[in-house]
């Protein structure tokens, strides 16, 4: 017994040992760096700041806190509601069997396979204003007279990047949902028939009920996946116009690429993992105790 947990040991010994070189200590070293006064223009001066570096970033006039945090906001949670709901949608269209089912399927699923930074690129040519192509069928329709600048005007840049991080997001809630759906005993929709119930009723009383522990698992790794997904937001803006599509993730690139400030960089790392972490522990305590209910 004693010989096959040493085996085990080994065998896990490799996967820990990558794990703390490349995810465990680059945060503790990020955490360390997030007190620092570090930036590489003057790195004969890197000394402990303390919250210098936190108390920076909130004061910054350049880079509003509270607009950063509201966007951030904005980019999480109207992206979720949207990749939930047609995720679902599209798992529930998937469920029944038609036609051709498994190439629809690939298709649909192929875009959760790009680079995020590839698809920013490609929306923003579809969103460009002079010569986007949302911007050209939406003339030939003739619901504009104009091009819209749906990346350079401040009001409707945040949605422009939200819609096409929405596109993005879809196949996955399509491809956790779909196996979940498909998971649910054909015998219980037998029995609500037969009881006389008929689609809503089934809808919320088994198929959303026996499905929930993939909802609430789903929701809340997509939440943070959101929060830490810059890619397309810096594909197609940068931040930009005016800091309106700059959200913590992006500011976090911008304060270590652009202004080499290694220091407050780690410190908008922080506040990122400490706000995914006060979130993941209130949407648990509130989504069990709606389960036990």
């Amino acid at each position: 017994m004693k010989y096959h947990n040493r085996i085990y040991r080994l065998m896990v010994l490799p996967v820990f040992i990558i794990l703390t070189l490349f995810m465990y200590w680059p945060v503790l070293r990020g955490g360390f760096i997030a007190f620092q006064h570090y930036t590489l223009f003057d790195l004969s001066k890197i000394k402990f700041s303390g919250f210098e570096n936190f108390i920076a970033i909130i004061r910054d006039k350049d880079f509003p806190f509270l607009q950063i945090l509201s966007n951030t906001l904005i980019w999480i949670f109207v992206s979720l509601f949207f990749q939930f709901v047609l995720g679902f949608s599209l798992a529930l269209l998937l469920q029944k069997p038609f036609p051709l089912r498994g190439l629809y399927s690939g298709l649909v699923f192929y875009s959760w396979t790009l680079s995020g930074f590839a698809i920013g690129l490609v929306w923003a040519w579809i969103f460009n204003g002079q010569f986007g192509l949302a911007n050209d069928v939406l003339m030939r329709l003739g619901f504009i007279n104009s091009p819209i600048g749906f990346l350079s005007n401040q009001k409707i840049a945040i949605f422009s990047v939200v819609a096409a991080n929405v596109w993005y997001g879809v196949p996955y809630f399509a491809i956790m949902l779909l196996a979940a759906l498909q998971s649910i005993p054909k015998e219980l929709y037998e029995s609500a028939e037969l009881d006389g119930a008929g689609p809503f009723v089934r809808m919320f009383k088994i198929t959303i009920p026996y499905i929930l522990p993939t909802i609430i698992s789903t929701t809340l790794l997509r939440t943070m996946w959101i929060m830490n997904f810059p890619d397309i937001i810096y594909a197609m803006t940068g931040g930009g116009p005016a800091n309106s599509t700059n959200i913590l993730a992006t500011q976090m690139i911008n304060k270590i690429q652009k202004s080499y400030d290694y220091g407050q960089g780690s410190a908008v790392g922080i506040m990122i993992i400490v706000i995914l972490l006060l979130y993941a522990v209130l949407y648990l305590k509130i989504m069990n105790k709606g389960a036990d209910k």
